[in-house]
């Protein structure tokens, strides 16, 4: 398919597209699609967008979707396993402080006793293509998917994302193009919904009427509408459920934990506590937020998700799953297992010993070819190129660079497209990339899961010119996946 000319960009004056860029973003503003404006809180804008829905091959995106439940139930079994946590994360934990304080917060709960035995997990898994050729062409032969990450906490634009196969047939429309949503080009996505559903029957689970959801946020959250689509969506699903936004400074000062476990907010019982902050030192900025966190994590209230679940997000977690036999202490399906490994790139232990200095050399000599990855979640740390040299070379002890993964750069082809974001003057024709994730919803209670579904998707797209980051790191843009063959 020659993408060019299917979405006419050669042929596209400024005038032109300028008048498409300037009707998608009043269908994101009035589908509210926004973002509060840097310079004011009490302002809003459009989020960043791709002009065009950016072609995207249909095995890849059934292969994602298909992934999914396996992928929950993994992370699901290896939450339960203490002793493969601790043996997992003890070198990286020691030189890590935030990810250490989060792991003893972790160790504590579990000898106290968890007053909770159901979960909720919201998750993403978050994948790019993987090529050696340079740009896409709309041939998808030797394409392949690979593994970024799993987000076990805060996933985030579901709710912003699924708004945006809208746009793409409203632009295509005016350009005389008739691909409604929901045909085989541009798929519906129903992460808001689904994700919506999610909390709604954690809300059941917990088993009291007059019980409230609380969702735990930044007191300057920017992507505030993300986040509340969900709850005017719960508000849809059960209307009797409140959902507080709340951030963890505002919990302990107007909440308590009762003798029987109950945590009360503001005197209503709490049954859910859906984490969208908590994810990165920053969102600790007094000892207040750690005393809340934990007065949380020692409640019956349902976490999203618990601190086991949180550190089975981490790259270190990512990295020892994919050593040879590791899977197999987790899997015993043979076809999950396949999908499963058909995902993962190369990932190197950085912890002290052979197998790290192995990995050390690897980088040095060749640091184009890798991918530094700290455990933080949010976009904008991973490290890239000399960058990596630099980072290595400066330890002064070996036992720092436990805190790191190293990870096979993953090589995605190019594909032009439109940049549309507030800031600029005017839409950038430019070399993008996409990354690509599957949102799964996650039930369980002690060891026997409850719910388990793929529920929905979101598109990113970036410039070349940004190695790394997200929406909310101010580096890439929502899109929506155009299926091709």
């Amino acid at each position: 398919m020659d993408t060019n000319a299917f979405f006419n960009l050669n042929n596209l004056t400024t005038d032109d597209v300028q008048n498409l860029a300037g009707s998608a973003a009043d269908f994101l503003m009035g589908n509210g699609v926004l973002y509060r404006s840097k310079s004011s809180a009490d302002q809003v804008e459009h989020a960043p967008f791709m002009l065009f829905p950016t072609p995207y091959p249909r095995k890849l995106f059934d292969q994602a979707k298909a992934v999914q439940k396996d992928f929950n139930e993994l992370v699901h079994k290896v939450s339960l396993d203490h002793e493969f946590l601790k043996e997992s994360l003890q070198s990286t934990m020691a030189v890590d402080k935030f990810m250490g304080r989060i792991y003893e917060m972790y160790e504590q709960i579990r000898k106290e006793g968890i007053a909770q035995p159901i979960s909720l997990s919201l998750l993403r898994s978050d994948y790019m293509i993987d090529s050696d050729k340079p740009t896409f062409n709309g041939d998808v032969n030797d394409l392949k998917i690979k593994q970024v990450e799993i987000n076990t906490i805060a996933s985030s634009f579901g709710c912003l994302g699924s708004k945006l196969p809208g746009m793409g047939s409203y632009v295509l429309g005016l350009q005389g193009k008739d691909i409604p949503v929901g045909s085989r080009q541009l798929p519906y996505n129903r992460a808001l919904e689904g994700m919506a559903e999610g909390l709604a029957q954690a809300w059941e689970f917990y088993g009291s009427n007059k019980a409230v959801v609380v969702m735990v946020v930044t007191d300057d959250e920017r992507n505030a509408f993300d986040q509340k689509f969900l709850e005017f969506h719960l508000h849809q699903r059960k209307p009797r459920i409140p959902l507080f936004r709340r951030s963890l400074s505002a919990i302990l000062k107007n909440g308590e934990l009762r003798e029987d476990k109950k945590l009360i907010l503001e005197g209503h019982e709490v049954a859910v506590v859906y984490f969208r902050a908590g994810y990165s030192p920053s969102c600790y900025n007094s000892e207040d937020a750690w005393t809340s966190r934990l007065m949380i994590e020692r409640s019956k209230a349902i976490k999203c998700p618990t601190m086991a679940m949180q550190l089975v997000g981490t790259k270190k977690v990512q990295q020892v799953l994919a050593e040879p036999g590791v899977l197999e202490r987790f899997v015993s399906d043979q076809d999950a297992l396949r999908r499963i490994r058909a995902t993962f790139t190369g990932l190197y232990t950085l912890d002290e010993g052979p197998e790290g200095d192995k990995t050390v050399q690897l980088a040095l000599q060749d640091p184009d070819r890798y991918v530094l990855k700290p455990q933080r979640e949010g976009g904008g740390n991973n490290i890239f190129g000399e960058d990596i040299r630099t980072t290595l070379n400066r330890m002064t002890s070996t036992h720092d660079r436990s805190q790191f993964i190293l990870m096979d750069r993953i090589r995605t082809p190019t594909i032009m497209n439109y940049i549309v974001r507030p800031e600029m003057d005017a839409p950038a024709l430019a070399p993008v990339i996409s990354e690509f994730g599957t949102f799964g919803v996650l039930v369980s209670i002690n060891d026997k899961i409850l719910i388990s579904s793929e529920v929905g998707h979101l598109m990113r797209t970036k410039s070349i010119e940004h190695q790394d980051g997200g929406v909310a790191s101010g580096r890439a843009n929502l899109d929506s996946p155009f299926l091709v063959e």
